[in-house]
């Protein structure tokens, strides 16, 4: 990972293992926000333990999550995938419940590194899953991903994961063939996914010309 022109490695467990939670409010929201960094760190490290959750999704949605999950976590130590089904577009309505099962994910699985919704999201579902993953996790490591959309609400993000270009290729066709229930959406093509990757390459000099971008609110350097 990469902060400006300065280098960083993820701390890992005394057996080598690094714990990886992965938040989403719909079943491809972590694939579109950080799929490729995903699929990276599986190429380099072996030891990786997933647990993966989605929070809203109906049967289609949910069939599409775990196949997707299989395919993103397919070089994964182990992984744990879990879909939630509340109302989607409704979770500001559900605050209570939604943060109830966080007070329960926080004692089911100890992370290394949690991956979620920015806080500036303009989408509701997503900027509440931000918030509490914060309230939840008060000492660990979050990056917060970034999701392009109608709103617009894109920002500048401080910290960026480069990503070799068949990587990045191999997350836009699996996203593609694999949530078809999304696929009349405007926003929802190879090509719009490839694009932010490579304008998150270029700000972030990335020697393969791509990149994911993160946005971290805090880190230690140690």
């Amino acid at each position: 990972m990469k902060i400006g022109m300065l280098n960083i490695r993820l701390a890992q467990r005394e057996k080598g293992l690094l714990n990886i939670l992965c938040l989403g409010a719909h079943s491809d929201d972590i694939e579109i926000g950080c799929g490729g960094t995903i699929l990276q760190l599986q190429k380099r490290n072996e030891n990786l333990v997933f647990y993966w959750v989605v929070f809203s999704a109906n049967e289609k949605r949910k069939k599409e999550a775990h196949a997707s999950a299989r395919e993103f976590l397919s070089e994964a130590k182990k992984s744990t995938v879990v879909t939630k089904n509340f109302k989607d577009g409704y979770f500001p309505y559900f605050g209570a419940e939604i943060k109830e099962y966080f007070e329960t994910l926080k004692k089911a699985f100890s992370p290394d590194l949690i991956v979620t919704h920015t806080r500036h999201d303009l989408h509701q579902d997503h900027r509440l899953l931000s918030e509490l993953t914060w309230n939840t996790f008060r000492d660990h490591m979050i990056l917060e991903y970034e999701i392009a959309k109608y709103d617009g609400d894109l920002g500048s993000p401080n910290l960026f994961v480069h990503l070799d270009e068949d990587v990045c290729r191999k997350k836009a066709n699996l996203i593609r063939t694999i949530f078809r229930t999304q696929a009349g959406n405007h926003w929802f093509s190879e090509e719009i996914f490839l694009s932010l990757l490579r304008l998150r390459g270029i700000e972030s000099n990335a020697p393969t010309g791509y990149a994911e971008a993160f946005y971290s609110r805090k880190a230690v350097l140690g």
